[in-house]
């Protein structure tokens, strides 16, 4: 057993939609999160820079003796991720493996589109992983620079998201049967793509089935928190506004939760 929190990343408030399936999974676990809504979107970015506020963002939750650190951010994990696990000796996971392996389970055409942010798709790591599992897929992928922003400034209900999202998923229209959600801001934003891409394209939520390799590392390692324990003090950071980080965090969280600001 291991009471110690894990601690999660990520470049503002999409890795919120990894901490909801912690919580729905594994509820008896704790979490510390570090949100860099100040300097988001990451996906813009030169690569030295993400890895730069990466290392930030690791350096702050190891102060909060965390006994794993999770990505919960694509553009972090395309990035940085391999350098951090190789210098850490508590448990690194990203979100990019979890998401690859679920749309090959997935599709039944074999035909995987992938959405991220500009540095994701730049870095085509989805496509390597896919293909490195599975040779025979055909993996389109496509850069939605406009959608963190939108979830960033708490826009997801508004009739702007609706067109923005209509109008960057149009070339993936009837080309593909899964479409791997490579930013965990975009499951936000899920109603609006799985409304454009139609009933018969299946969403893969990245973040979620990451989730899943958290519950077995937990088990692999023995660190799972113990379960008689109560009242679980989660905690909250962000870089930028708590009041709008509280919003989204309310809206999507199954829990009101408490948020404090920090500079890096």
């Amino acid at each position: 057993m291991d009471n110690r929190p894990i601690g999660f990343l990520d470049s503002g408030v999409g890795g919120l939609t990894v901490v909801r399936e912690l919580m729905r999974q594994l509820p008896h676990e704790e979490v510390v999160y570090i949100g860099d809504s100040a300097r988001a979107p990451y996906g813009p970015r030169p690569a030295e820079q993400i890895k730069k506020y990466t290392w930030e963002l690791v350096n702050f939750l190891l102060t909060k003796n965390v006994k794993m650190i999770v990505f919960a951010c694509n553009t972090a994990t395309a990035v940085a991720w391999e350098e951090v696990k190789e210098e850490l000796d508590i448990p690194v996971l990203g979100v990019i493996l979890p998401g690859s392996s679920a749309a090959i389970k997935s599709t039944a055409s074999g035909r995987i589109g992938v959405i991220g942010t500009p540095m994701t798709i730049k870095s085509n790591i989805y496509e390597k992983k896919i293909l490195d599992l599975s040779p025979q897929m055909a993996v389109t992928s496509l850069a939605c620079p406009n959608f963190v922003p939108i979830v960033e400034s708490n826009e997801i209900h508004s009739s702007v998201a609706k067109k923005i999202v209509y109008e960057n998923l149009a070339p993936l229209a009837g080309k593909i049967d899964t479409l791997v959600l490579g930013c965990t801001h975009y499951p936000l934003l899920k109603p609006i793509i799985q409304n454009v891409m139609g009933p018969g394209v299946k969403l893969i939520d990245s973040g979620a089935e990451c989730v899943r390799d958290i519950s077995v590392l937990l088990n692999y390692f023995e660190i799972n928190r113990s379960r008689g324990l109560e009242n679980q003090e989660h905690r909250f950071y962000t870089t930028a506004s708590t009041t709008s980080f509280k919003e989204i965090a309310d809206d999507w969280l199954p829990l009101t939760i408490e948020v404090e600001h920090v500079t890096l």
